[in-house]
């Protein structure tokens, strides 16, 4: 009989799956060490990342929804 896949958490909490297939995260480098940065920057960085392309599938799979 062949083991289960198990989830990995840590992609799990990181990583939103979309409706149309896509995975969301937050974008780094938010937490301190920001007063160097432009407002611009800053604003950029609340915007969600978009991860799309072949390792979509991989993804899916660390997260157990695939």
């Amino acid at each position: 009989m062949a083991k289960k896949q198990k989830t990995n958490k840590s992609v799990k909490k990181r990583i939103k799956a979309t409706g149309t297939g896509k995975l969301k995260h937050s974008a780094c480098g938010k937490r301190h060490l920001n007063a160097h940065m432009s407002g611009k920057k800053i604003r950029q960085l609340r915007r969600p990342g978009v991860i799309t392309g072949a390792v979509v599938k991989k993804y899916l799979i660390a997260m157990g929804e695939y």
